[in-house]
C-alpha cells in the first residue's frame, strides 16, 4: 500500500508524457458531459466517413465553349516579317530583302501601324486575314511582297501560367492551346509529382481546382480557356498532425490523393514500439453534421461536431478498419501511451529518487 501511495503521488505530480490517456480523452466525451463524441471505428463507420471532398470545376468552367482563339484582340502583340522581291526595298536595309517588325501591340481601338501600309485594323481579323490585308496595302508600292503575321504574348487573348511547370509565363491562346491541358504542355508540362499535383484555374472572381491525374483521365475537366485566365500548378496543400507515441510528431503533408489511417501512421514512422498503445489510436476531427448524424445514428446535430474516432489495432479487424478509414485535411492523429509505459516512468522516477536519497545519506555519513 505504501508503494502504491508513493507511485500515485508521483503520478499526480505530473511525470513527462506525450499527451492525455485514453481515460482522460473519454472524460471529455458527450456521455461525461463533455463536447466530444467518442466513436469506435468499425467497418460501417469507415464506409460512412470514407468520402474525400472531390475537386473539379463548376458549370461556369465546364460549360464554356472553345473560343475562336485565332481572332486578334486589342492588347495582342503581333510579330510581322515582310519580304520584298527587290534589292533596295521600301523597308529592308541595304543587302537585305526582309524586315522584321516585332512586338507590335494592337491598340485599344484595335489598330496597328505598318510603314507604307498605314494604320490597319487588326482586331477582329485572324492572323491570316491580316496578312492578306497588309500584303494588298504594300503590293502597290513594292513588287510581290510576302508577309507573315504571328501572335505572341501580350495583353490580349493570353493566360498566365505559374507554379510547378517547366516554363512560367504569359502565353497567347492560339489554335493549339485553346484548352487547359494543351496550355500546360505549351508551358513545359507539369514538373510536380503527378500523384499530388493540382491545377487551379482562376477566372475573374471564380476559381476551379482539379487533380492533374483527373484532368488527363476525365476529358470534361480539360476546360476551354478564356483571356485573362490564371493557371497555377501546385502541390497538394492538405496535411494532418501526428502527435503522441508515434515515430515522429509533426504536421505532415499528404503524399497521395487518398490517405488511410494506417498509411498516415506509416508515413510518420509507425507506432513507437516501446511506448504506443495500439488500442488507443485516435483521429480527432471537426466532422460535418451530415456525416456526424450518420455515424452517431442521429438527425438533430447541426454544424460541425467534435468527434474522436478510436482505432483498436489489436482487434481481429482492427488493421482492416484502419486501412479503410480515410484521413482528411486538418485531422489530428494521436496515439496514446501504453499503461505499462506510464508505470515504467513512475518506477523509474521512484528508483531514481531512492538512489538520490541513498547518495545523499552516504554523503551525510561521511
Amino acid at each position: 500500500m505504501a508503494l502504491f501511495a508513493v507511485l500515485s503521488g508521483l503520478s499526480a505530480c505530473g511525470l513527462p508524457r506525450s499527451g492525455p490517456t485514453k481515460g482522460e480523452i473519454r472524460a471529455g466525451s458527450v456521455e461525461e458531459q463533455g463536447d466530444t463524441f467518442i466513436v469506435p471505428v468499425t467497418a460501417q463507420v469507415a464506409r460512412a466517413t470514407a468520402m474525400v471532398p472531390p475537386l473539379g470545376f463548376t458549370n461556369g468552367f465546364l460549360g464554356a465553349g472553345v473560343i475562336g482563339s485565332d481572332v486578334i484582340r486589342p492588347g495582342d502583340v503581333l510579330g510581322l516579317t515582310i519580304w520584298e522581291n527587290v534589292d533596295n526595298g521600301l523597308l529592308a536595309g541595304p543587302g537585305m530583302n526582309s524586315t522584321a517588325l516585332q512586338e507590335m501591340q494592337v491598340d485599344g481601338d484595335g489598330f496597328i501601324f505598318v510603314p507604307y501600309a498605314g494604320r490597319i485594323q487588326a482586331a477582329g481579323n485572324t492572323p491570316e486575314a491580316l496578312r492578306r490585308i497588309i500584303t494588298e496595302k504594300l503590293d502597290a508600292q513594292t513588287p510581290d511582297p510576302q508577309v507573315t503575321v504571328a501572335r505572341i504574348a501580350g495583353d490580349g487573348a493570353t493566360v498566365s501560367v505559374m507554379g510547378g511547370v517547366g516554363g512560367q509565363g504569359v502565353y497567347p491562346i492560339e489554335r493549339p492551346t485553346r484548352t487547359l491541358s494543351a496550355m500546360l504542355a505549351k508551358a513545359g508540362g507539369v514538373i510536380i509529382e503527378p500523384e499530388i499535383a493540382q491545377i487551379v484555374v482562376t477566372r475573374g472572381h471564380h476559381t476551379g481546382r482539379v487533380w492533374l491525374k483527373d484532368l488527363y483521365s476525365n476529358p470534361q475537366f480539360d476546360v476551354a480557356l478564356r483571356p485573362g485566365d490564371v493557371i497555377l500548378v501546385e502541390k497538394d496543400q492538405r496535411n494532418f498532425t501526428a502527435i503522441g507515441a508515434t515515430g515522429a510528431q509533426n504536421r505532415v503533408h499528404f503524399e497521395t490523393q487518398e490517405l488511410s489511417a494506417i498509411e498516415a501512421i506509416a508515413q510518420v514512422g509507425g507506432l513507437s514500439t516501446n511506448a504506443a498503445d495500439p488500442t488507443g489510436v485516435f483521429v480527432l476531427r471537426d466532422e460535418d453534421p451530415a456525416t456526424a448524424n450518420t455515424v452517431l445514428g442521429r438527425t438533430d446535430l447541426i454544424g460541425p461536431q467534435r468527434v474522436a474516432y478510436v482505432l483498436d489495432l489489436t482487434e481481429p479487424s482492427g488493421l482492416f478498419n484502419a486501412r479503410d478509414f480515410m484521413i482528411r485535411d486538418g485531422d489530428t492523429v494521436y496515439v496514446t501511451e501504453a499503461p505499462y509505459t506510464r508505470w515504467q516512468k513512475l518506477l523509474g522516477a521512484l528508483t531514481g529518487a531512492a538512489g538520490s536519497a541513498n547518495s545523499l545519506s552516504k554523503a551525510a555519513g561521511n
